[in-house]
């Protein structure tokens, strides 16, 4: 979508700046500029660059931004031309066509800032929370159903009494980061962190398809594993997950007035929260209902379930049925050997709420 408005700020340009110019010549130029300066933002282009772009103070990050971004504008500018000049959409000779003019560069540095601040904004709250601002779909309540996967990273607490709370955030960070791929992939939205625990949620009928719910959780898993090097350099241990999987009926508002955000209420929420507390005592680290793993058409290659009984909930009269999921050589003593290695205090640990 943001590569279609590139290529349509492209299109005016040349229809209000350009008058005789091929509209698809401006098509065509906003759409490259738009992939270069997308790339680098998402990181495609030059990635170590905006790394160390993002980590200077806002004095300096700024104008390394805004040089950034005239780069990529340049370069978008001139492979633009290529095509245009190459499939015959202009007059000019070649040099002429990848040249970037004074008030192209205005233009694309117009565009590009309004295009950046709404991609910022769409990262800050979750692209589809963010789309159902835009469209209202929750200015009232709404009755959905919903799955909800909770990732709590183990052993954060003695991370922070070891290396301190701001050293501890930037790991909680990190790991929260390592979440956005698969769950994008996988076409779930990350809705909220509550401490050291990430919320994920699909609607109920996008979740089933394909057990995309319990695929992205071992996503998540499959790519801390594979950066277990870099984890350990940068940190010094490689994160645990503990995850909670259960779906339901809630209701779905947007809530607040000074600061609007889109809530769930109901009785599946609490449900999987209680579940991911069980993960502990039961000695694994992924728990799911019965309840969702029976509405599961399929489950991922290579995983399979192990019934771990029906217990009581605090809050709940019924008991709940829950099972784990294992692949390959995990086994419950492992998992929980390494867990209470890396959290021995975290039995004791106040949990969060969630309402």
């Amino acid at each position: 979508m943001i590569l279609v408005a590139a290529g349509g700020a492209g299109l005016i340009y040349n229809l209000v700046f350009a008058q005789g110019a091929s509209p698809a010549a401006g098509f065509v130029y906003g759409f490259c500029i738009g992939t270069a300066a997308l790339g680098f933002d998402r990181g495609l282009i030059l990635a170590g660059l905006q790394s160390r772009i993002r980590r200077l103070p806002a004095s300096l990050y700024v104008p390394a931004a805004e040089l950034s971004y005239v780069l990529m504008i340049v370069a978008g500018n001139a492979l633009g031309g290529v095509f245009v000049w190459a499939f015959g959409l202009t007059g000019d000779p070649l040099s002429e066509a990848v040249r970037t003019t004074p008030r192209v560069l205005a233009y694309a540095l117009a565009v590009s800032a309004f295009l950046v601040f709404v991609i910022r904004m769409r990262d800050l709250i979750g692209g589809e929370v963010f789309v159902n601002f835009l469209i209202g779909r929750y200015h009232r309540p709404v009755e959905e159903e919903r799955i909800f996967l909770f990732l709590d990273v183990v052993g954060s607490t003695a991370f922070a009494e070891t290396h301190g709370d701001l050293r501890a955030q930037e790991y909680l960070s990190a790991v929260f980061a390592t979440l956005a791929e698969p769950v994008r992939r996988y076409q779930g939205s990350t809705d909220d962190y509550i401490g050291d625990m990430a919320m994920i949620t699909w609607p109920m009928e996008r979740g089933l398809k394909d057990a995309r719910c319990v695929s992205c959780l071992f996503a998540v898993r499959d790519r801390i594993e594979a950066e277990a090097e870099a984890w350990r350099a940068r940190f010094g241990t490689v994160p645990r997950l503990r995850a909670a999987l259960h779906g339901g009926s809630v209701v779905t508002a947007e809530v607040g007035v000074d600061r609007h955000k889109i809530a769930y209420f109901g009785d599946a929420v609490n449900v999987t929260a209680r579940i991911e507390a069980l993960c502990r005592p039961l000695g694994v680290d992924i728990l799911i209902s019965e309840d969702l793993l029976g509405r599961l058409p399929r489950l991922p290659e290579g995983v399979t379930p192990r019934g771990l009984g029906a217990h009581i909930l605090r809050g709940r009269d019924q008991p709940l049925a829950v099972a784990t999921l294992e692949r390959g050589g995990d086994t419950a003593a492992a998992m929980i050997e390494e867990a209470v290695a890396a959290d021995p205090a975290s039995a004791a640990r106040p949990r969060v709420a969630v309402s």
